[in-house]
């Protein structure tokens, strides 16, 4: 259903290292990059699916309220190994890895990247 997703940043060197490492334990990696923008992907896809940019428009990068992007993780300790990345990268945590109640196993950790951009890492599948 999604083509792809972007997020913005105010400094993507920054960005580069708190991505790099909390997307490689879902095995996204980062494919393409240029001076106003770094594309994620799995080696799987041809297309990058995940962009961290800088707004076209040249003003300050800001986050949405309510807005936060979910990946799919293979399974429990992955979704524990992006969580841990992202924290030791730069990222804040915005709930620590466990089971949630939106089904009996929605397994997910969440966190926020260094602009301040909220992001996920679900399994759903029971362990």
């Amino acid at each position: 259903m999604l083509l792809y997703v972007t997020i913005g940043s105010n400094d993507l060197e920054r960005a580069q290292l708190f991505y790099d490492a909390a997307l490689a334990p879902l095995g996204l990696k980062r494919r393409e990059q240029d001076d106003v923008e770094i594309g994620y992907g799995a080696e799987s896809d041809s297309r990058c699916r995940l962009w961290v940019v800088t707004p076209h428009n040249r003003k300050t990068a800001t986050i949405g309220n309510g807005s936060m992007v979910a990946l799919e993780a293979e399974s429990r300790a992955v979704v524990d190994a992006f969580h841990q990345a992202a924290l030791a990268h730069g990222g804040t945590d915005e709930g620590a890895p466990g089971l949630r109640p939106f089904h009996a196993h929605f397994y997910a950790a969440f966190v926020r990247d260094p602009d301040g951009n909220k992001l996920s890492a679900v399994c759903e599948r029971p362990e």
